[in-house]
């Protein structure tokens, strides 16, 4: 049988060692060998000998709750094998996070991580009822980290001289030294008058980045969580 289908493009290969990798710019391939978390749901294929279990059914003192929060539940992967994850043909990336770094992440865009990372989640600091912003998972330790974005996202710099302002519904993250607070660019009478739908942004500022993606989140998944 012929086809570009075969293509070693799209052929899966074995492993030749444990942890992350992009199968492709759609999924994340892990080695697994012992254990690993990942997003509910968002396994799409495995081989070899693995166990899914949600988070809180006995996974350890690390996982405090079983859901992130935008709602998403997380489960754990253990045993021996290779699990591909993806989540409706979202973009994957892979952040690899050493020790002393702390990455705060908006649930909804976590699509795996390495047992050595650990996650607290906290409301966002200054967001008050954010919509999409008011919690967010805070990521810290040694390991890597599958995130998931729709298109292709922007990191912008941010500098003590020039914050910067985002949709709270198309932040993906940010590093956390950065200080958050909410930022109204229309004035009432805007408001009263239908305004410009861009009523509120999260600032952010400080020395770090910011990772937005270039879509705002859709009403039907917002109003399903």
């Amino acid at each position: 049988m012929k086809s570009d289908l075969f293509s070693s493009e799209h052929l899966a290969q074995q492993a030749t060692a444990p942890g992350m990798t992009l199968q492709n710019a759609k999924s994340i391939k892990y080695a697994v060998n012992g254990e690993m978390h990942a997003r509910q749901g968002a396994m799409i294929a495995f081989r070899g000998n693995l166990q899914f279990e949600r988070k809180g059914q006995g996974v350890g003192g690390m996982l405090k709750r079983a859901f992130t929060g935008e709602g998403l539940p997380l489960m754990a992967v253990r045993g021996q094998g290779e699990a591909w994850f993806a989540h409706e043909a979202a973009n994957c990336f892979i952040v690899e996070m050493e020790q002393g770094d702390v990455l705060t992440v908006n649930g909804r865009n976590v699509l795996c991580f390495d047992p050595g990372l650990a996650y607290e989640i906290k409301t966002v600091k200054g967001a008050g009822m954010a919509g999409g912003g008011l919690f967010n998972s805070v990521f810290t330790g040694a390991g890597k980290l599958g995130l998931m974005c729709d298109g292709h996202p922007i990191v912008i710099p941010v500098t003590a001289q020039q914050p910067v302002y985002v949709d709270t519904d198309a932040v993906v993250g940010w590093s956390a030294q950065l200080s958050t607070s909410l930022h109204r660019s229309q004035s009432f009478g805007s408001m009263v008058r239908g305004g410009s739908g861009e009523a509120v942004q999260l600032m952010l500022q400080g020395e770090g980045f910011v990772i937005v993606r270039p879509s705002e989140l859709k009403q039907e998944k917002a109003s399903a969580n």
